[in-house]
């Protein structure tokens, strides 16, 4: 089986395995949880018994649900945010690389003033002024991460937009519009890609982080961030609550730099004339 034209490799494909698993979980989360995510089905920290596999949380939750319905939360807030911030900064990186100099500097200079304030104290400024509803913190994560993206696509497409294809083009009288859909997209693609599997990685722990702070992802929607903190409390007590979600956050990051590593080692492979020398 080929994927992106190439075979994975052992590694590529445990990381595959790991992400799909969780994928499948966040997808069919209603169907093959044995419980709800808000009931209160035992006592407080249940040892993992027949009927509650991982053991229960800090208010009686069973884990598994908990940790089943968190991949379809945090998994999901955590690729919406990665692609809305993909569209940011990849259209605003465009931009900036086939516009006038002045604009290029302008945009440039804005993305430098907000990358220069550290990511997780702006993030953590706007959601104690705004709040932490869901729309909140994905347009505000989106929006932070965008500047990294508009950073690479704007220095990926700078080398596109010098080369002879393009010039062609804009002496043919192309639009800027068709310039960038069909000679500097097409051509910029296996790095973004890299980059968005690590944005995505990125911005996954980032979810988690702000729901373990108290200002991410809020109660009783199960996220794995979330869970870590309320049931924190348990290690004291020998009990492996908060160790679940944790093992899931990690398990998820490794799946995902396993791919990730091996798409970028297919964009670093030589091709063409290259590959024959």
């Amino acid at each position: 089986m080929k994927i992106f034209g190439h075979k994975p490799t052992v590694t590529a494909w445990i990381g595959i395995v790991i992400v799909g698993i969780f994928v499948l979980a966040a997808i069919f989360a209603p169907w093959i949880a044995p419980y709800d995510e808000a009931d209160s089905v035992s006592a407080t920290w249940s040892p993992a018994s027949a009927d509650f596999w991982l053991g229960t949380d800090n208010i009686g939750r069973d884990l598994l649900t908990r940790v089943i319905y968190g991949a379809r939360t945090t998994i999901g807030v955590a690729l919406i945010t990665t692609i809305l911030s993909f569209l940011l900064g990849t259209t605003a990186g465009l931009l900036a690389a086939v516009s006038s100099r002045a604009v290029d500097q302008l945009m440039s200079r804005v993305v430098d003033v907000m990358l220069s304030i550290p990511l997780l104290v702006f993030a953590l400024m706007i959601l104690s002024m705004f709040g932490s509803s869901l729309f909140t913190l994905v347009l505000t994560i989106a929006v932070l991460d965008s500047t990294r993206v508009f950073r690479l696509a704007r220095s990926v497409a700078m080398n596109v937009v010098v080369l002879e294809y393009v010039e062609a083009a804009r002496l043919r009288g192309e639009g800027l519009p068709w310039i960038i859909r069909r000679e500097i997209l097409p051509n910029i693609l296996p790095p973004m890609i890299s980059e968005f599997g690590l944005r995505f990685c990125f911005n996954f722990l980032f979810v988690a982080g702000l729901s373990f702070l108290g200002l991410g992802i809020q109660p009783p929607l199960a996220d794995w961030g979330g869970m870590v903190r309320d049931n924190s409390r348990a290690i004291g007590f020998g009990m492996p609550a908060p160790i679940w979600p944790a093992l899931a956050i990690a398990l998820m990051t490794i799946g995902v730099n396993l791919i990730v590593d091996w798409i970028l080692s297919i964009n670093a492979r030589p091709s063409g004339a290259s590959a024959e020398m």
